[in-house]
């Protein structure tokens, strides 16, 4: 739109709408006017982040025995009066509790009838409260006051990271973070008459800022951000208030940088590679790659985190490793390659353990790419200690290549980031990962394998079948990506 495009028709605000805001004016702007973005379309993995807080707050109902849920469309107008329906029928908890108040909408995910007054429950799926849930349950506070309820108390409803799966410690941890809130009410109204004043505007121009991923990350970053491959916000590992302060003072490019500016090896290397357009090798590598000899295998994880645990011994969001792939062989090959994937919503630990250490066993050093793959085996030498002993061997077997990539090499098209999705297919011809699998990423292959272990009956057998080929298809191309990579640095050595 442009700067003299009429101004849109003014909309109303809701507690998501005005928690954005609050990160940015322009955030808020885009997803209230343009809800159909390709940007704002859910990936496998954010959807299984949705469902997941979807059913924890099914779960978090459940400790209110007796209560009445408004059940209603989001956008039905007769939200309020049904709630005010259930406080006068004496309803001992409301859930999607709906007030309207300066042109703002919010549903209180519990409001809890307490002592002549009600305790409003904001419930989330995370295991501590964040600064951004403080500022969510102060609008609601603001607003169901505003509109007559005698709100005494406010808190955030969380999970519990203390409780093991089948318990008995709760599920739920409840905070009480009234004082907080009151500190921060005074602001509210002000904040609510600038974002409504933003949307019966034309977009706003806001300047990029650390505040594009925080509290989480913008998805229209693309539209905002420069796309130049040396802009100063790409150094790999400068802090980000370093980044945008470089940024900011007059110097958005590394070119614009002066000589002397203080850079890691890492960061000097990144600006060499971009000043000459060419790949950088430093000396050292062959001496880097003494480790990465003999008889070695190549192992990958992949795991499922779900917020309401579900195998005895397992905590809320506890990564639990559910699939791998296992190349191996000596440098150059021939290589085997085995693979394991759960299928079921049964604990597969213990027979995932038994077949990798049956696998592994013969295996001189095993390489891995950054440290996951040995916080996945320590974790199943706890959660099986029969084969904890077998599992601590190959432990002490792993061999990390991403140091190795990080401190010896580095290409233009790295783009500022040394993880294997970036680096393969700078150095390895023809191995991108999007065109060689159809799942984009950990978090969608994590949202994949959740579904295929737990959708049941909600899974047709030929979504199974290609759950099954579409994860088993990308785990293997992660530890092939790792075999193809360490041949490429042994040729780069030889060099």
């Amino acid at each position: 739109m442009s700067e003299n495009a009429e101004p849109p028709r003014a909309r109303g605000l809701s507690k998501t709408r005005f928690v954005k805001g609050c990160q940015c004016h322009k955030r808020l702007w885009l997803e209230t006017f343009e809800p159909d973005a390709p940007e704002l379309v859910p990936d496998a993995g954010l959807q299984a982040i949705f469902d997941s807080g979807t059913n924890v707050g099914e779960l978090a109902r459940a400790q209110f025995p007796g209560g009445g849920l408004v059940d209603l469309d989001p956008l039905d107008p007769s939200r309020e009066r049904r709630t005010r329906e259930l406080i006068a029928a004496g309803v001992p908890a409301i859930f999607e509790a709906t007030f309207i108040a300066d042109r703002t909408n919010v549903a209180i995910d519990v409001l809890l009838a307490e002592e002549g007054g009600f305790i409003l429950i904001e419930v989330k799926s995370t295991l501590s409260v964040k600064d951004v849930h403080i500022l969510d349950v102060a609008l609601q506070t603001h607003v169901a006051r505003r509109a007559g309820i005698d709100v005494r108390r406010v808190e955030v409803m969380c999970l519990n990271p203390g409780y093991v799966h089948p318990g008995p410690a709760d599920l739920f941890l409840r905070t009480d973070v009234t004082e907080r809130v009151e500190l921060l009410l005074p602001t509210i109204p002000e904040t609510i008459a600038v974002q409504l004043d933003v949307l019966a505007a034309p977009m706003p121009d806001v300047a990029i800022g650390p505040h594009c991923s925080t509290p989480k990350p913008c998805p229209f970053q693309g539209r905002c951000w420069p796309q130049e491959l040396d802009s100063v916000l790409r150094i790999p590992g400068l802090d980000w208030s370093e980044r945008f302060r470089l940024f900011e003072s007059g110097m958005p490019l590394l070119r614009d940088l002066p000589v002397d500016q203080r850079l890691n090896a890492l960061q000097a290397r990144h600006r060499r590679a971009l000043e000459t357009g060419a790949l950088v090798v430093e000396p050292g590598l062959r001496e880097g790659l003494a480790r990465f000899q003999g008889r070695l295998g190549f192992l990958d994880f992949e795991t499922i985190a779900p917020a309401v645990p579900v195998w005895d011994g397992t905590r809320p969001r506890e990564a639990i490793a559910a699939q791998f792939s296992y190349h191996e062989g000596p440098v150059g090959g021939p290589y085997t390659h085995a693979e394991f994937l759960a299928d079921g919503p049964g604990d597969p630990r213990e027979a995932l353990a038994a077949r990798l250490v049956e696998l592994t066993r013969d295996a001189e050093k095993v390489v891995m790419y950054s440290s996951y793959e040995r916080r996945c085996i320590r974790d199943l030498a706890r959660a099986v200690p029969a084969l904890s002993t077998d599992l601590l061997a190959l432990d002490a077997k792993l061999v990390d290549l991403l140091p190795v990539v990080k401190r010896f090499v580095y290409h233009p098209d790295f783009d500022g980031s040394i993880g294997i999705k970036a680096v393969l297919p700078a150095l390895v011809e023809g191995m991108r990962y999007g065109d060689l699998v159809q799942i984009t990423g950990g978090g969608e292959a994590g949202a994949k394998l959740e579904r295929l272990l737990f959708g049941g009956a909600d899974v047709s057998d030929a979504e199974r079948l290609a759950l099954r080929h579409e994860l088993l298809e990308y785990c293997k191309l992660d530890t092939l990506a790792m075999v193809k990579l360490l041949e490429r640095l042994w040729e780069l050595a030889a060099q």
